[in-house]
Formats: structure tokens, C-alpha cells, sequence
């Protein structure tokens, strides 16, 4: 055997070892209790009043600017309690409307409670916060952190998300 092949013999028992052990390593975290995945990476801006329960119709976008006018988004009452939801049934959410994939203006379909980019087909679940269903996108929605007041009217105190074109969430 010449030197050469014991060198390659030798890096062979060491990847074998270092396999089982991270096999090991992987059988042992996955029957360990894990801490529970951090909130969101919501960022609290300013607080706005984006309108008022009586403004919005079942199932019908209401186009609002959110955390300022350069962040075009819609307010959505779903009829149904829904993740993320505010007000007296739980099923008012707003999102923006601009995809996080490449920045196009998404349109909102009522047949499916969805919000769709025309440029690369992305899709997303309003009815599951936002949930990317389809599509190229590599982030969900950015939804809303909604709060309803005792005169129906509607603010919006922060996103739960990075928005589509800027470095951070900070204004």
C-alpha cells in the first residue's frame, strides 16, 4: 500500500466517524424539549389609525398606507377569526400590498383570500397571516399588528415582518 492510499484510507475512517457522531448529534436534538421559536420579527412603528370598522365591506380590500405613504397596503375583514385578526371577530387583518419577492403591486383575489403578484406568481394565504402558498417569494406577508379601539376605530402598531425595499424596519 502505498502512502498516498493510506492517507485517503485515513480521511475515509475520519469522515465515517465524524458522520456517525453528527448523526448522533441529530438522533439526540430531536428527542431533546427545544426552547420555543422566538415572536416575529415585528417592529413596532408609530401608531396610525388606518380607519374605522365601518369603513370596511366583507371580503373587499381597503387601501391604507402603513407605517407611512411610501408602504401602500389593504385593511381585509374575512367574515371568518382568522391568525392575526383584530377586532370584535377576530377576522380584520392588513397586509401590504407590495410582494417581498421583487417589489410588484399585489392584487387581491375574494374568490380564494389570497394576494398575488402578477411578476413572478407569488401567493399568499390572508387568511393564515400571510403564509406564502406559491410562488418565488422567500418571506411571507408582511401583516399588520392591528388594534381595534371601544369607537371601531382601527390602528396599526407595528409589522411583523421585513417590508419589500428597505435595509430594516426603521423609518
Amino acid at each position: 500500500m502505498s502512502r498516498c492510499d493510506r492517507m485517503v484510507d485515513v480521511g475515509r475512517r475520519r469522515f465515517m466517524s465524524g458522520a456517525g457522531l453528527a448523526a448522533a448529534g441529530v438522533a439526540i436534538t430531536s428527542i431533546t424539549p427545544t426552547q420555543a421559536a422566538p415572536a416575529g420579527a415585528r417592529v413596532d412603528y408609530p401608531v396610525n389609525r388606518l380607519a374605522n370598522l365601518k369603513d370596511l365591506k366583507l371580503n373587499e380590500p381597503l387601501n391604507v398606507s402603513y407605517p407611512d405613504d411610501k408602504a401602500p397596503g389593504v385593511l381585509l375583514k374575512l367574515g371568518t377569526k382568522v391568525l392575526g385578526g383584530a377586532g370584535p371577530e377576530g377576522d380584520i387583518v392588513g397586509f401590504t400590498t407590495i410582494c417581498p419577492h421583487k417589489g410588484f403591486t399585489l392584487n387581491y383575489s375574494a374568490a380564494d383570500r389570497t394576494m398575488n403578484c402578477p411578476g413572478h406568481y407569488s401567493r399568499f394565504d390572508c387568511e393564515a397571516g400571510g403564509q406564502q402558498i406559491w410562488g418565488q417569494a422567500t418571506q411571507n406577508l408582511p401583516q399588520y399588528v392591528l388594534r381595534v379601539d371601544e369607537k371601531g376605530d382601527i390602528y396599526a402598531e407595528g409589522v411583523d415582518e421585513l417590508l419589500y425595499g428597505r435595509l430594516s424596519n426603521v423609518l
